[in-house]
């Protein structure tokens, strides 16, 4: 359709319109070169207080509409190239992810939010447990809030909260706009791939409008950067999105969303295909705002959505030497055999922000509360309940109180919440509650020119986090090959993340010509995460709840140090740790000019668990420290955009499978007209073989894609 539509219209659309856009319209559309806003200057849609990135007491970043065209995204992991404290884990899959902030990740520790809908589904196995499908070309801005201190975006955000807003009409037709449409076509060399991509939206009046968008990508296996086919890595995605926003009066806005997602991939063991998975995602929104500058008390947000994921496996060939997930005895599993993951979310969420004065005192007061409801259904292939990934339901609700105050120099933030949880199942079932503080001190002590934008901070903040269905209720026999009871845990306690930060925020304009702009933003951090929940394999068979090796089974012979048959003795469960110890340091910067741009920015993260017996070990979630800078240059009138990214990212501590390598990347961007657009990327320039150390997984190590060409063509045309 892509290929099409450019063909038929390349002339028209060099034809009908080749002036190029004012300074005006280019300050309207956000240029940074001509306004002086940077990406930091961004207001965080994710923010309660309707802050920038740069304004926030917090470590904060924000990914627009340009940055997610310039990387030519594939997957949410391009996404977020070079956000620091942030990295995306999607094993071969791609299309799969998982967010990991500041060694933080899985089981809802990192809040995904895809227009206001929690992302909460999980499935046991090697390497990532939560997992989250959104397509690049749905996005039309991203979020990021690093630790605790986005306690008021919902119960469990101990790492911090994502928060992906969608396309929607407004940002998509100009001012003068009726109507607009778009299609986009690209190809990637590295796996054979294509993207397809169609938006439309109409204003049907000042008050209502609507926006859809269908994306369609298939792609084949792709090479590492010995030129080695990663097998499991091909796969197709369907997906797409609609939204309406209504404005009932002048002050408030209702905007109605529904995002969907069909996947399919398979999964590979020993090289070979052995199951075909297929994955159906829906979730519909609801945002309503109502805001009126004449009753300064009133700022009210009402969120509510629903979410449901159906992930089904099908075994393509029959598999012997299986256990028996409950008696632990051998067994095969049928080719054809059907694996069925159904988990609904529901959730609500409503806050108001009320700004008044008391003396010359300040006050931006946030109150509301959130409540959200998971429901998983697993069924394995003879009919009854996956015990990997249990069946269960999960409520968790909260509420919260926030005083932002300002007095000249002077900024606090005070804030309190309380949270409660309750998880049941056929079973087992456990409950608790806590309350988390958090209090921020920034201080902007200088007024001399060059340093008027200098921001100091200091944040101590607590957040709660309730064990899920599967950490608690995760039960039977390890499947296949060496096998092990998996056990319960109905009485794990919650996790309680304490953090202390101290940042710096600097902003400045006209720092070397008129119109210049630069933003930097440094934090450090020490995250003390108090009864961390991890998986510990190593408890003997025959102690405490560990059965002793079943009779008949087969045994490892510990004397001979090898398997005599395939029984493990030991145990694996879901245990509290006295704590995890995490700290590091983050730092972002970007300057923006007429000419071009620049940025650099860099997270240095070091963590490890401590058990009650005082035993310390090296965190696995912890990824690579990450040194990113990037150049770009405009030329003709701000048309065409050339430049490059380098990226080297540090071994973590104690991962045997990391190393050290660098990444070097190109692209360009020529907008011909204002209908047509052609970009150019090179992914990993020098053909780098590396392996994101996250992947690390207990049966073979995933490397990542090699040297990759994209390109793409974009025609669009509105009335």
């Amino acid at each position: 359709m892509a290929t099409a539509s450019l063909s038929a219209s390349l002339a028209h659309a060099q034809q009908t319109n080749t002036e190029q856009p004012t300074q005006e319209e280019q300050q309207a559309e956000g240029k940074t070169g001509a306004s002086g806003e940077t990406l930091l200057d961004k207001i965080l849609l994710l923010s309660r207080t309707g802050e920038t990135a740069i304004e926030s007491l917090s470590s904060s970043s924000h990914v627009d509409q340009e940055q997610i065209d310039r990387r030519l995204a594939t997957s949410v992991n391009d996404v977020f190239f070079g956000v620091p404290g942030l990295t995306v884990q999607s094993d071969a899959k791609r299309t799969a992810s998982s967010v990991n902030i500041r060694g933080l990740q899985d089981f809802g520790r990192v809040q995904v939010i895809v227009d206001g809908a929690r992302q909460d589904f999980n499935r046991s196995g090697h390497g990532t447990s939560s997992t989250f499908w959104i397509d690049p070309e749905l996005i039309q801005s991203v979020d990021v809030i690093r630790g605790p201190v986005a306690n008021t975006y919902g119960s469990g955000a101990i790492g911090g909260v994502v928060f992906f807003d969608t396309k929607d009409a407004t940002n998509f037709l100009k001012p003068e706009e009726t109507w607009a449409t778009s299609v986009t076509g690209r190809y990637e060399t590295n796996g054979s791939g294509w993207t397809t991509s169609a938006t439309g939206a109409y204003r049907l009046s000042p008050d209502f409008d609507v926006l859809g968008n269908i994306v369609y990508r298939d792609y084949g296996d792709y090479k590492d950067g010995d030129g080695n086919r990663v097998a499991g890595s091909a796969f197709d995605v369907l997906g797409g999105l609609l939204k309406a926003t209504v404005r009932p009066s002048e002050n408030s806005e209702l905007k109605l969303g529904w995002v969907g997602s069909s996947d399919g991939w398979n999964e590979i063991s020993g090289g070979v295909p052995t199951s075909d998975l297929d994955m159906r995602q829906n979730t519909f929104t609801a945002r309503y705002n109502v805001t009126d500058e004449d009753k300064s008390w009133l700022d009210l947000h009402i969120n509510t959505s629903y979410g449901k994921t159906d992930l089904e496996r099908t075994y393509l060939r029959t598999l012997g030497g299986q256990y028996d997930p409950v008696t632990g005895r051998p067994t095969t599993i049928p080719a054809g055999s059907r694996t069925t993951y159904d988990l609904e979310t529901l959730s609500f969420d409503i806050w108001n922000t009320s700004r008044f004065e008391t003396g010359t005192l300040g006050h931006e007061l946030t109150y509301g509360g959130d409540w959200v409801s998971d429901d998983m259904v697993t069924l394995d292939p003879s009919g009854g309940q996956d015990t990997y990934t249990p069946s269960g339901k999960r409520r968790v609700s909260g509420l919260y109180v926030q005083d932002k105050m300002s007095w000249e120099w002077l900024e606090v933030i005070a804030g309190l919440r309380y949270d409660s949880y309750s998880l049941d199942s056929a079973t087992a079932e456990s409950s608790g509650d806590r309350l988390s503080p958090r209090i921020t001190v920034g201080v902007t002590p200088f007024e001399s020119a060059g340093l008027d934008g200098l921001q100091f901070y200091g944040t101590y903040a607590e957040g709660y986090r309730s064990p899920s269905i599967t950490e608690t209720l995760m039960n039977g026999m390890h499947p296949a090959g060496v096998t092990f009871p998996f056990l319960p845990n109905p009485n794990l306690k919650p996790e309680t993340g304490k953090t202390w930060e101290f940042g710096a925020n600097y902003k400045a304009d006209g720092v070397i010509e008129a119109g210049d702009a630069l933003r930097l933003k440094a934090a450090y951090f020490n995250n003390d995460v108090k009864d961390y929940i991890q998986a510990n394999g190593d408890i003997p068979a025959g102690t405490g709840a560990c059965p002793a090796v079943p009779a008949g089974a087969p045994v490892f012979d510990p004397a001979k140090g090898q398997f005599r048959g395939y029984y493990y003795p030991y145990c694996n469960q879901y245990q509290n740790y006295a704590s995890a110890r995490i700290r590091g340091f983050e730092f972002e910067s970007v300057y923006d000019a007429s000419w071009g741009f620049a940025g650099l920015s860099a997270s240095i993260i070091d963590g490890h668990t401590v058990s009650y017996d005082g035993l310390r070990e090296d965190l696995t979630t912890i990824p690579s420290s990450q040194v990113t800078a990037q150049l770009g240059f405009r030329f003709l009138e701000d048309r065409l955009t050339v430049g490059g990214e380098v990226q080297h990212n540090g071994k973590p501590k104690g991962n045997d499978a990391a190393r050290d390598y660098t990444l070097v990347n190109a692209f360009a961007s020529y907008k011909a007209n204002e209908n047509l657009k052609f970009d150019f990327r090179v992914d990993n320039i020098f053909d780098e073989k590396y392996a994101n150390p996250l992947n690390a997984t207990a049966t073979s190590t995933i490397y990542e894609p090699g040297v990759s060409v994209k390109l793409a063509a974009t025609v669009r045309f509105g009335g």
